[in-house]
């Protein structure tokens, strides 16, 4: 059960200017519903992304990053559930190859201007029949309203569509942004997330968007984790249809251009989030907030050791102060001149851990209660300098075992 996550109502998720999105059952996945997803963009619409850091990319990913870098005009994105199509060899990348043709004959596009994506089961062939069967039934559904039911399309084993939608402006003119993503378990990016969708109206040159996509997931989904696992198939992707009344935005020299980030970022944060509040068998949401490092990236590696330690997640879900593996954690995020006489932890408000050793004040029936609640915030201040860094993660309950123990099943 996700951690205070509810479902996005469809009327909050506003349609954008030049997307469209269509779904159908390809009866890829096993559970009930629909498991495919078509996007539509209007031509011109500029598209960027990133993509998982796993050697083992799934064939997908390979395409689209081919197609990204050749700089094909993106009129379309083709997305299954069910099925991940990695570890498929050359079969795999032609199946990919031909679900994009079989988009491509139905929007009347080139078939390099579809990108296809794919989540689920690794090692599997992918039924790709069954998605150039149900191509029309998701052209027949086409429309800029549908993100609550693409949301829905794209779930592996989520138990929440995840979605959210911003009204902002861009040098006094209104734009648009709105997002869906999916993505429980098997978390760790070093890029985004499993999958992400993210569209907006405004005016991007493509290299703009490039840096833009890449800054948005440094903010957001690389600051989440679920259990130190990068998927093969991890894939963020920005595109600006060019529907708005604006000037082009050309560079990140442009005072619009950190504007439109800011507002991508007030998206992609509470999706990121969404992530870790429906992490495989969640019952806590954890926020780490690591401060006085000596840098941006010696903080993040101390939230993220905190966040994906076993036995810290465990204690946690069990409302257990157990300090000594937040210590414990701190210690191997391989700060080799780490002074631990000045570092400070806090579970919530409460002092736990000051100049490196219990804190006088403190009481394990304080512990118990700031570690009880569904949200569980800890702080860390190294002593160090003034360089800060949050990430985002959920325990580890019986039902995380569970669930990946009988994924296939």
């Amino acid at each position: 059960m996700a951690v205070n996550l509810a479902p996005p109502d469809p009327a909050s998720l506003r349609p954008v200017a030049g997307v469209e999105l269509g779904c159908a059952r390809a009866g890829i996945r096993r559970a009930p519903g629909n498991d495919l997803m078509l996007m539509r963009v209007v031509e011109g619409t500029e598209v960027a992304g990133v993509f998982t850091q796993n050697s083992f990319a799934a064939a997908p990913v390979q395409i689209c990053r081919e197609r990204l870098a050749a700089g094909v005009p993106i009129r379309a994105l083709v997305v299954n559930a069910g099925n991940a199509n990695c570890g498929t060899g050359e079969a795999g990348l032609e199946a990919a190859r031909r679900a994009c043709a079989a988009a491509a004959r139905e929007l009347g596009v080139a078939a390099n201007a579809v990108l296809p994506f794919s989540t689920g089961v690794i090692l599997e062939p992918l039924p790709v029949e069954r998605i150039e069967s149900a191509l029309p039934a998701c052209v027949s559904a086409l429309a800029a309203s549908n993100w609550r039911g693409a949301a829905e399309a794209i779930m592996t084993t989520d138990t929440v569509p995840k979605g959210a939608s911003v009204a902002a402006e861009a040098g006094g003119v209104p734009v648009t942004v709105t997002g869906i993503a999916k993505g429980v378990g098997m978390l760790a990016p070093d890029m985004a997330t499993m999958l992400t969708f993210v569209a907006t109206d405004a005016v991007v040159a493509r290299g703009a968007l490039s840096t833009m996509v890449k800054e948005v997931a440094e903010l957001s989904f690389n600051r989440v984790t679920v259990d130190g696992d990068t998927s093969t198939n991890d894939s963020f992707v920005l595109a600006a249809s060019g529907r708005a009344r604006m000037p082009v935005i050309d560079s990140k020299d442009d005072p619009r251009y950190a504007e439109l980030r800011d507002a991508v970022v007030r998206v992609a944060v509470p999706l990121a989030q969404a992530i870790a509040r429906d992490g495989e068998g969640a019952t806590k949401f954890i926020t780490i907030e690591v401060g006085g490092a000596a840098g941006e990236a010696e903080a993040l590696a101390v939230a993220r050791r905190i966040a994906n330690s076993p036995l810290v997640k465990t204690a946690l879900f069990a409302s257990d102060p157990n300090l000594g593996r937040l210590v414990m954690a701190i210690g191997n995020a391989g700060i080799v001149d780490l002074d631990i006489s000045r570092v400070n932890l806090w579970l919530g408000d409460v002092l736990v851990l000051e100049r490196g050793g219990r804190a006088v004040s403190y009481r394990e029936q304080d512990g118990a209660r700031m570690t009880k609640p569904a949200e569980i915030d800890i702080g860390v201040d190294l002593g160090r300098g003034t360089a800060r860094s949050t990430v985002w993660t959920c325990d580890f309950s019986y039902d995380y075992v569970k669930i990946n123990a009988e994924y296939r099943t």
